[in-house]
């Protein structure tokens, strides 16, 4: 059992909290994207270059963090929390760039307002998770971890209704069998975003149950 204050052994805490800073910049970009495509070639290039730099600098956290378990003889929290909280967190940021990478590949010149409130959401949900990571080092923080976990529920639950709601308004209105494909690929990937979120939140969540 921990102490109500978790020894900060290494840089763990640290290291969790600069990749939930690349985290949110990549979702920022992200939203930036969407608002350029269609407007701003040269934006949509930038935003994308963005995420691809952040989830790179991301990668690197993520290593660090594993090598640093590695060399460390007592961690601050079990070793396979560690490894499931920055890995899953690693998979929000991989996330964001498959959505950016998708958009190139699939040539969408226009983006719904669906796919815009998708990407808005993840900010939001990617702003809860570096809320609560910033947070774990102390488990008297542990209600508020909890609170913020559940607001990222809440949020996902959002992603969802959205997610068919767009789906459901595409296969209505589109008439390009090419577009729906497209389109629903982008949709799921942008909720999966929150999924991933809320994947987080459930580490975050066992990690304060099990330790406070």
């Amino acid at each position: 059992m921990f102490s109500r204050f978790m020894p900060k052994e290494g840089q763990f805490f640290k290291l969790f909290n600069a990749h939930a800073d690349e985290i949110v910049t990549g979702a920022k970009a992200l939203v930036v994207l969407m608002q350029a495509v269609g407007h701003n070639d040269a934006q949509v290039a930038k935003s994308t270059a963005d995420i691809d730099e952040s989830e790179t600098r991301a990668d690197s956290i993520n290593h660090e963090v594993m090598a640093l378990m590695h060399a460390t003889f007592i961690t601050p929290l079990d070793r396979d929390e560690i490894h499931q909280l920055i890995s899953h967190m690693d998979d929000v940021l991989d996330t964001i760039q498959d959505v950016a990478e998708t958009m190139s590949l699939y040539d969408i010149v226009d983006v719904t307002p669906e796919a815009r409130k998708l990407a808005e959401l993840s900010l939001v949900c990617a702003e809860r998770v570096r809320s609560a990571v910033a947070l774990l080092s102390n488990m008297d923080n542990g209600q508020t971890i909890l609170k913020t976990c559940r607001e990222i529920d809440e949020l996902e639950s959002d992603a969802d209704r959205i997610l068919r709601s767009a789906l459901s308004r595409l296969f209505r209105e589109e008439q390009d069998v090419r577009q729906v494909l497209k389109f629903k690929g982008i949709y799921e990937l942008l909720e999966s975003i929150t999924d991933r979120c809320e994947d987080v939140a459930k580490i975050l969540e066992a990690v304060v149950l099990e330790n406070s």
